[in-house]
């Protein structure tokens, strides 16, 4: 008997080997005291990017002693692995260096900089490209990036704040009050008709900004004193005008652009219902054939179609890049 579909691996953000080692953040002697053999991962606090090898799936990290003998303010502790601390600290490409043309997970041609061997590359183009304990810190690393640029200010009584417990909060330097790290909870649902245990077609739609023929399944934010389950049925509701049922969680994958974590659910709708595309924000909407996305697959177009290509055709399905996790719950149901 056909099972419900289940995700078959984790999504590409959400592999971490790295133990986040939460209690060492209240205990700086112990982290002093390993910091000459340390590693830092430099992010650029510009364009969100680190560097790694020319062709390399891991990170270019460096040695923590060539920024100091202890960790410096702005140094943000990532946790440890394999007998090493990893750190992140800002950083920026080499003024002399090149740019290259690179092919990320979705397809997107990326000018990046290259410089002594290696190349700066960004999270969401190139995470999945990168070893499970690279993502991991890659994720991590950014998420904290996003948070600190956006915590200057105390929210309680607007002063100016300090990063303390080694970049895990923030301190007001006027009233005492502490900040943690935010991240936005979302919703992306993979809906199919209510056809057999795992249905027949699925749900896609696109919104208006993206590249020709590219679609993908639906999310949306959370509200406020909104369950998860509640989301999901008024999410798609707005955003197509169908009614789901049969909410089923998958799984979820942290996404820091800027401080988001996707939580996956599957639902069952009626196809024989119209769709109604939420004005100004879904573009378009349909329900996409199990053979359809396995041949959008099979040709691999995760990327932007070329209008200049004399085979070019506006209408073919592309498919979610390998970064998110909407391509992990699309694989796993059209191969169920």
């Amino acid at each position: 008997m056909t099972q419900p579909f289940q995700l078959d691996r984790l999504p590409t953000l959400s592999r971490s080997t790295v133990d986040r080692q939460e209690n060492l953040r209240g205990d700086p002697e112990r982290l002093h005291a390993r910091w000459s053999d340390a590693r830092v991962v430099l992010l650029d606090a510009k364009s969100g990017r680190t560097p790694v090898p020319r062709d390399g799936d891991a990170l270019a990290t460096r040695k923590a002693v060539s920024f100091g003998d202890v960790p410096p303010e702005d140094a943000a502790f990532l946790g440890e692995w394999e007998g090493v601390d990893y750190w992140t600290l800002p950083g920026t490409p080499p003024e002399n260096g090149e740019w290259v043309t690179l092919t990320g997970s979705w397809g997107l041609r990326d000018q990046a900089p290259l410089a002594d061997g290696e190349v700066w590359v960004d999270l969401r183009g190139h995470g999945d490209l990168l070893d499970d304990t690279s993502a991991g810190l890659f994720t991590t690393a950014m998420a904290l990036r996003n948070w600190h640029h956006r915590a200057g200010f105390c929210a309680r009584c607007g002063g100016t704040t300090e990063l303390v417990q080694f970049g895990w909060a923030t301190k007001c330097t006027r009233c005492g009050h502490e900040e943690y790290p935010r991240t936005d909870p979302a919703v992306i649902c993979l809906v199919h008709d209510d056809v057999g245990v795992n249905g027949e077609r699925v749900l896609l739609a696109r919104q208006p900004t993206w590249p020709p023929g590219r679609y993908s399944i639906l999310a949306g934010f959370v509200e406020a004193g909104e369950s998860l389950e509640g989301c999901v049925e008024r999410e798609i509701r707005e955003e197509v005008g169908a009614e789901v049922w049969a909410i089923r969680y998958l799984g979820s994958q942290p996404w820091p652009f800027p401080r988001s974590i996707m939580l996956g659910f599957t639902a069952r709708a009626d196809a024989s219902k119209p769709l109604v595309p939420a004005d100004g924000e879904i573009e378009s909407a349909r329900w996409v054939t199990r053979a359809e996305v396995l041949e959008a697959f099979e040709l691999g177009r995760v990327g932007r179609p070329d209008p200049e290509d004399p085979e070019f055709d506006p209408e073919r399905l592309v498919m979610p890049g390998n970064s998110s996790i909407a391509r992990v719950m699309l694989e796993a149901w059209a191969a169920s």
